[in-house]
């Protein structure tokens, strides 16, 4: 199986999606009222495809797992871009940091980075931040089943496409797992292979501390689990063809 979306809840996908689009760089590929999907690609590295999902609830703060941006040199040029798009800047108690907290059009909170070596070959997107209650086991939760690699970073752990290239998907400490039902304004999806065998998958992801998630959103052709900290991720059937 392997990293296949990021996907965003949203009050408006195509406002939200468009404005994600445009600051990354990224290549429509379905825009239907109530979805948005674009495409992230990494020359030389990963595909990612950044899903945005209508919902009716706006989203609460201090979000599990959000988006950063890469600015570096050109981090000036980059909020500027942000605020034109319809972004915000954002105080959330930052102070003096080098990085720019930002808000996007719906309010969800993200980041424009410094330079840092780490962000170098990232891309456009940076990292992927994720709230992480044991970050060791959560670590190899993540890798062994997106076959993302360790990878240097700030952060206590992070994983990076085995291109060596790509987002960095850092682990966040934090003190104890999501206690809160509600689903993650943001989260991950997994997709099966079609070499892979679908029970074996879903019991590797139970053997490494993942949980099913009962959810009462209708019947839907992948199945929702949660990460040992409680972090939602979709497992989705292998493509046919």
């Amino acid at each position: 199986m392997y990293l296949e979306n990021v996907v965003v809840d949203a009050l408006d996908p195509q406002r939200l999606g468009r404005f994600w689009e445009a600051l990354l760089g990224c290549e429509t590929l379905t825009d239907e009222p109530a979805t948005y999907e674009t495409r992230l690609t990494v020359p030389d590295g990963p595909v990612l495809d950044l899903c945005f999902e209508r919902v009716t609830h706006p989203p609460t703060p201090s979000p599990r797992l959000h988006l950063e941006v890469s600015g570096g040199d050109r981090q000036d040029e980059v909020v500027a871009r942000v605020l034109s798009l319809g972004g915000s800047h954002l105080d959330i108690g930052q102070r003096d940091v080098p990085w720019v907290v930002m808000a996007d059009p719906e309010g969800n909170p993200f980041c424009v980075m410094e330079a840092r070596p780490e962000y170098a070959v990232s891309g456009p997107l940076s990292s992927l931040p994720l709230d992480s209650a044991d970050v060791e086991r959560d670590t190899r939760f993540w890798s062994e089943l997106s076959g993302w690699v360790a990878a240097d970073s700030a952060m206590p752990s992070a994983l990076r496409h085995p291109s060596g290239r790509g987002p960095l998907l850092e682990l966040c400490p934090e003190p104890a797992p999501k206690a809160a039902e509600a689903k993650n304004r943001v989260h991950l999806d997994l997709r099966l292979e079609a070499s892979d065998d679908a029970d074996a998958a879903v019991e590797r992801i139970l053997a490494l501390g993942g949980s099913e998630f009962l959810h009462d959103w209708g019947d839907l052709p992948w199945r929702v689990f949660r990460d040992p900290s409680g972090n939602e991720v979709c497992l989705l059937p292998a493509r046919r063809g």
